[in-house]
């Protein structure tokens, strides 16, 4: 599937053949736009999508809301992490340079898999390594900095996408004596909004968040901080989680931190995420990346 793909099969579906035939579209616009990064390409798809578009930034609408901060924070990984990183990295390449691109596209969802567990060797090598008892560098940097942030009377909105990741966290705040809550994807509907309820009017530190579970629809305008442990592919998804907190009710800047691993995949995401955001700035004015539609170079790119 091409970059541009969510934008052409809507219009195909809308209006078929307004952007031309699959091939005629990539060779004369995608792959000027994408790979080539060619103004006069990007602005004659701009100009034949615009009539058809019609944003609205929370800025031009919501004028009164306090500003929002977004830093990323890097780290490095623990030698007992990077050991075990850089070994699953190596297999990954292995079966990513022995492919072609026929089988590249037949083996994709094994390669993706392989991906996920990549990122989880970021977060905790104990997601992937039953036995693992190593430590993580990442889960020590986001403890210090909420017990930081708690300690100076903030409260903190943490995402994460894995629930078993979720489930190390409470654990780890639960020993060091931080108040916190937890909803994933299994928590009750009416015990969701009796948690959302409570954070917002008690002194609870900590709402511990699944990111496809709490991503949309919940108002939680009592934190002023907003930390994704981890990274999904599509930064929209991230940007719509940060929302639960940089909303209409928010009196204080909403500061948000990104932790990152240095010289990993993640790092890798965070710039892939910038490169599509880039992009999607000049066609369509919004950041939106789908489920990873990565070509074999991209990956190998993403490998390092």
């Amino acid at each position: 599937r091409s970059t541009l793909f969510p934008y052409t099969t809507l219009f195909r579906s809308s209006y078929p053949g307004y952007l031309f035939g699959y091939k005629q579209f990539h060779d004369n616009i995608e792959v000027p736009v994408v790979s080539d990064g060619d103004e006069t390409s990007t602005n004659m798809l701009r100009k034949m999508i615009a009539p058809f578009v019609i944003r609205r930034l929370k800025s031009d609408v919501l004028k009164d809301l306090p500003d929002k901060l977004e830093e990323n924070i890097f780290a490095p990984m623990n030698s007992s992490q990077r050991e075990l990183y850089d070994a699953h990295l190596q297999r990954v390449k292995l079966m990513v340079e022995g492919t072609d691109e026929e089988s590249y596209g037949k083996d994709r969802i094994v390669i993706l898999s392989e991906l996920t567990r990549l990122r989880q060797l970021c977060c905790d090598p104990g997601l992937v390594y039953e036995n693992y008892t190593g430590g993580s560098a990442k889960t020590d940097l986001l403890i210090e900095m909420i017990k930081s942030a708690s300690e100076s009377g903030h409260k903190i909105l943490l995402f994460s996408q894995f629930t078993s990741m979720l489930d190390r966290i409470t654990k780890e705040l639960e020993n060091a004596g931080i108040s916190h809550y937890l909803l994933t994807g299994s928590t009750k509907k009416e015990d969701r909004i009796k948690l959302v309820d409570a954070f917002q009017e008690d002194d609870t530190s900590v709402f511990c968040i699944s990111l496809k579970a709490g991503g949309t629809g919940l108002n939680l305008t009592s934190a002023d901080i907003v930390i994704h442990f981890d990274h999904w592919w599509n930064i929209a998804v991230e940007n719509q989680a940060t929302d639960r907190a940089h909303r209409i009710g928010q009196k204080n800047v909403v500061t948000v931190y990104r932790l990152i691993m240095e010289n990993t995949i993640e790092e890798r995401i965070i710039n892939l995420q910038n490169r599509k955001k880039e992009l999607a700035d000049k066609l369509l004015d919004t950041g939106t990346m789908s489920n990873p539609t990565l070509t074999r170079e991209e990956l190998l790119e993403l490998l390092g």
